[in-house]
């Protein structure tokens, strides 16, 4: 036994739909050899990567209809990667990133479960170097503002990784952190285009929250 349960669940977007292998719930917590507490991640946080949250889902969805051809595309604090699937899908040249020990392997196992090729990760750690990452012509992200400290983190981590020009699409579900995150973005250069995004999710469900588009040219 990994230390942690799982369930499996299938997503429908549309006329879409993933099989994809999650954690049971938050509860779920194992790191034998330190592995996350190196990436400097709490025994709270650490289920965090393993659901499939609200944005998300609304993400993934937008993925569908966006504009990716002849982009090169980063996904960061990725989790469960489920905009990265549908782009992958979509035959879009996307690169999946996250900094949790076991993303790699729930992504590569969920690919495998869609019968898709095997899809580009990297590790992308915000506050630390990432060798080889390189820079994206659209990077995306969903609900990354949930600590105080991110705003500098990401905004750095995504200035270092951009292409000129660029896009930047961050679903955020209007937590308090956005403002602080947008100045960071404006002071580095890039334009923002803020939009709400649409009230129900593809479960039916409500959602709340704003796409933020940045843009440099």
């Amino acid at each position: 036994m990994p230390g942690y349960q799982v369930k499996f669940e299938t997503h429908l977007l549309g006329t879409s739909h993933f099989e994809i292998r999650s954690l049971l719930d938050r509860q779920q917590y194992a790191d034998p050899d330190g592995a996350a507490l190196a990436a400097g991640i709490s025994s709270a946080s650490w289920p965090l990567f393993g659901m499939v949250w609200p944005s998300a889902r609304m993400l993934a969805n937008a993925m569908q209809t966006y504009d990716i051809a002849g982009k090169r595309i980063l996904e960061i604090g990725c989790g469960l990667a489920l905009a990265s699937l549908v782009i992958h899908r979509r035959l879009g040249d996307i690169t999946a990133s996250d900094c949790h020990p076991l993303t790699a392997a729930f992504l590569a196992d969920n690919v495998l479960r869609n019968d898709l090729p095997a899809l580009k990760y990297q590790t992308g750690h915000w506050g630390r170097e990432n060798l080889g990452l390189g820079q994206f012509d659209l990077i995306i992200a969903s609900d990354v503002l949930y600590e105080r400290d991110q705003p500098e983190t990401l905004s750095q981590f995504i200035h270092l990784h951009s292409a000129d020009p660029v896009s930047i699409i961050v679903l955020d579900p209007d937590r308090g952190n956005r403002k602080g995150f947008c100045r960071k973005m404006e002071a580095l250069g890039y334009t923002l285009d803020l939009q709400r995004a649409g009230s129900t999710q593809s479960t039916g469900e409500a959602y709340k929250g704003h796409f933020l588009n940045f843009s440099r040219s």
